[in-house]
């Protein structure tokens, strides 16, 4: 069962102008060191940010809440599996909020999908709940 849905969109731009006006300010504020490692390792830093940028905006929207409530940005988190694929892992408040959001007898699973056509950076989320399987009742 789908729990919640969130969408994003981002400027590429402002993200730039943000990144050149407070720097390390705003990437220590926003963005966990693996999301800055991946960002500033990409010829379009900018727009690697802008996504993840996006992204979170987009889970907090899925939780229920934007971005009040106690949430911090560093509580959603964008890696990639060696796939490429981006995966959003939740830790401190957001991951609470999930917790709360989960039935007794789900695992809750968030999918993440981002893209850039400059200047914007979009990202949707899904937060699905599936049933816990008791693997004793596979025969």
């Amino acid at each position: 069962m789908i729990l919640g849905i969130g969408t994003d969109l981002a400027n590429i731009d402002r993200i730039q102008g943000t990144l050149d006006r407070f720097g390390d300010r705003f990437r220590n504020r926003v963005f966990t060191e693996t999301e800055q490692h991946k960002a500033e390792r990409r010829k379009d830093v900018a727009g690697t940010y802008a996504k993840r940028w996006a992204a979170k905006e987009a889970c907090s929207k899925a939780l229920g809440t934007g971005l009040r409530m106690g949430i911090s940005w560093k509580d959603m988190a964008v890696s990639n599996l060696r796939t490429g694929q981006p995966v959003m892992a939740l830790s401190g408040w957001a991951k609470d909020r999930l917790d709360v959001m989960t039935p007794i007898g789900h695992t809750a699973v968030v999918h993440v999908t981002l893209t850039d056509d400059h200047p914007w950076a979009q990202a949707f989320v899904v937060i699905e709940a599936r049933p816990i399987t008791d693997p004793s009742l596979d025969t």
